[in-house]
């Protein structure tokens, strides 16, 4: 049923109620139906022609790894060769020989934080006790950015708050509306902490619950919601300070120690980076939200390659998917599309036949990555 007048503060009940319970367990749950299941290990698209299968950039989140291995494999029925590794966030996890991560961390050189995505042969990592412990440290340092993000629609912070106000239009009505709703949700939060799956720790813990009210309010005052939700979000992040964060070359020391491999993601988001000579196996040079500068970016790598002495390793081309399971779990109406619709090893721009043109100029094929880094990593 919808709210006749949300905007009313009459209405509102300071309480958490048992529907605010609901929505946030709603939001919240890793629970999965078995019917979900069975969708979830069918994909709507397959690719049967397609015999090998790279993806070295996707997130599992709670999705089962058995579950995705069947998707996977449903979805190219004729893979000969792959190779699979997952890159949740700040969270090492396991694809058959394989184990990965994407980490964030810290470049002073340019003073931004930045991702690294980690993979390793999994034997390898019996004695990483210190890698671990920094990635927990890191993910325990992200989460603290949603009680950030909180407490400064809560407190409020006023200059924050009215910053985000100027910039979306929203009114004093929608400003206390919306901090009426994140009061509860941060109770919740605090109330429930011990037992939160630790992914649910995020900014988008916000953006979910007020998604999962449209069944209750009116659309049209969701979106306006998750508009100023967004640019609050932003402006909080401007303040987080990075210097929790473990400096990127740190991270990549302790890898190397490892054996570990190391690509850089979504480069044109912090070209600096580029410059910064840092020991990769090579740049991320498309995935679905980094398609502007993929051409440029394998004429950059060419061209490190071409200019190396004959006993430097080559800087390799990579394409990520960038999937995130959990987002094929929510609701159609709750869904961002763009991102529901990505798949794991799905990478078109591979056979794209402009971009495959540089790729042969380069020496580098799906086929030529695949087999050369699975050889670095096994060593």
């Amino acid at each position: 049923m919808r709210s006749l007048d949300p905007m009313n503060p009459a209405g509102w009940d300071p309480a958490i109620t048992a529907q605010d319970r609901a929505v946030f367990e709603s939001v919240i749950s890793t629970d999965l139906s078995e019917e979900k299941l069975t969708e979830l290990a069918s994909p709507p698209l397959v690719l049967p022609g397609q015999q090998s299968v790279m993806a070295v950039h996707w997130h599992p989140e709670f999705v089962p790894m058995p579950v995705i291995k069947q998707r996977v494999h449903n979805m190219f029925p004729g893979m000969t060769e792959n190779l699979i590794i997952p890159t949740q966030h700040n969270e090492i996890l396991e694809y058959g020989d394989f184990s990965g991560v994407e980490v964030d961390c810290y470049s002073h050189g340019f003073n931004q934080k930045v991702q690294l995505l980690l993979h390793f042969a999994t034997v390898r990592l019996e004695h990483a006790h210190t890698l671990r412990a920094m990635l927990r440290h890191t993910q325990t340092y992200r989460a603290s950015q949603l009680f950030d993000f909180m407490h400064t629609i809560t407190a409020p912070l006023e200059d924050r708050i009215e910053q985000a106000a100027r910039e979306t239009g929203a009114d004093l009505d929608l400003v206390e509306f919306v901090r009426h709703h994140v009061t509860k949700v941060q109770r919740m939060v605090e109330e429930n902490h011990a037992c939160l799956f630790q992914d649910a720790l995020k900014n988008k813990l916000l953006r979910n619950y007020f998604d999962a009210l449209r069944p209750v309010y009116d659309n049209e005052l969701i979106g306006r919601i998750q508009t100023y939700l967004s640019a609050v979000k932003a402006i909080v992040k401007t303040h987080f300070s990075l210097r929790y964060f473990y400096r990127t070359s740190e991270v990549i020391e302790e890898v190397r120690a490892l054996g570990g491999g190391i690509i850089i993601p979504h480069p044109e988001q912090f070209w600096p980076i580029l410059l910064a000579d840092y020991d990769v196996d090579g740049y991320e040079v498309w995935n679905p939200q980094s398609q502007r500068y993929t051409d440029f970016l394998i004429t950059v790598v060419g061209r490190v390659n071409a200019c190396a002495g004959p006993s430097t390793r080559r800087k390799l081309v990579f394409m990520g998917d960038d999937t995130h399971m959990g987002e094929k779990v929510k609701p159609v109406t709750s869904q961002n599309a763009e991102k529901a619709n990505r798949e794991i090893g799905y990478q078109p721009a591979w056979d794209d036949l402009e971009i495959s043109k540089r790729l042969i100029l380069s020496g580098m094929s799906r086929e030529i990555v695949i087999r050369e880094y699975r050889e670095r990593l096994l060593g």
